[in-house]
Parts: structure tokens; C-alpha cells; sequence
């Protein structure tokens, strides 16, 4: 089947550790998918790189400076009649400043092994669910 009219978006997540947890946020009550949980990170802008797209959005949303970047897994997602959506994430190895919470209802380090309790968005599942195996629960 095909979906002639299904725009198809890039998108960029960060994923950032500390020891044994990862921090995740919540998108706001306001917005599509409301209050569900992702990764920080958002859409490239046409002509933007990946790692320079992940940048700007850690910038606008965390206030941090991202430093090296490694690309860990990458999938497609269908939002079935919204949008179909490549995912990149990348693991956030350093940064500079200090984490702020500029647009989330909240951000929060989890335990990885707890990942799966969290409500997130589905084309997320995937890594969700890879980083919970890789843990070793």
C-alpha cells in the first residue's frame, strides 16, 4: 500500500547518560502527542545536517552545547495518516552547560532498566526497548 500524500520527516534524538540512567522528557499538555515521553531532539530543517540538527535542538530545549555525537541506531516509523518519520539517535558523549528544562512539561533521568515503564512515543519503542535488552535486565 502506499501513501502518496504522507509527508515523510527527518528527526534527531539525544540520548544522554549518567551511569546507569538516561535522561528523558515529556512533551508538553499543550501539544501533539501530549504529555507522552521521547528523547530530546526534533525535525532537521531543510539542508541541516543531522549532527549540527541535534545540536540546535539540544541548544533549544536543554541549553546545552553537545559535544561528540555517535550514532546508535536509526529505524523508520509510521504515523498512520500524519507523518512517516526517520529517526536517528545519536549518544550524546559530552556537553557543556547545565541542563534546563526550556520546553518540556518535565524532564527526568530514569534507570534504564526501567525505560519500559514509560509511556513513550511509539517510533521511540524500538531504541526504548534495545537500550532495556542491551541493560540486561
Amino acid at each position: 500500500m502506499t501513501l502518496p500524500n504522507l509527508k515523510t520527516v527527518e528527526v534527531v534524538a539525544g540520548l544522554i547518560f549518567d551511569q546507569d540512567q538516561v535522561l528523558v522528557c515529556q512533551r508538553d499538555s499543550a501539544g501533539p502527542f501530549a504529555l507522552k515521553w521521547e528523547f530530546p531532539g526534533g525535525k532537521l530543517e531543510p539542508g541541516e545536517g543531522c549532527e549540527s540538527a541535534l545540536r540546535r535542538e539540544l541548544k533549544e530545549e536543554l541549553d546545552i552545547e553537545a559535544g561528540r555525537l555517535s550514532e546508535i541506531f536509526r529505524h523508520e516509523h509510521l504515523y498512520p495518516k500524519i507523518a512517516r518519520v526517520k529517526l536517528r539517535f545519536f549518544r550524546v558523549e559530552d556537553y557543556s552547560g547545565e541542563l534546563k528544562n526550556l520546553v518540556f512539561q518535565q524532564i527526568k533521568w530514569i534507570p534504564i532498566k526501567e525505560l519500559a515503564q514509560i509511556d513513550f512515543l511509539d517510533g521511540d519503542l524500538p531504541i526504548v526497548h534495545k537500550l532495556v535488552l542491551s541493560y540486561g535486565e
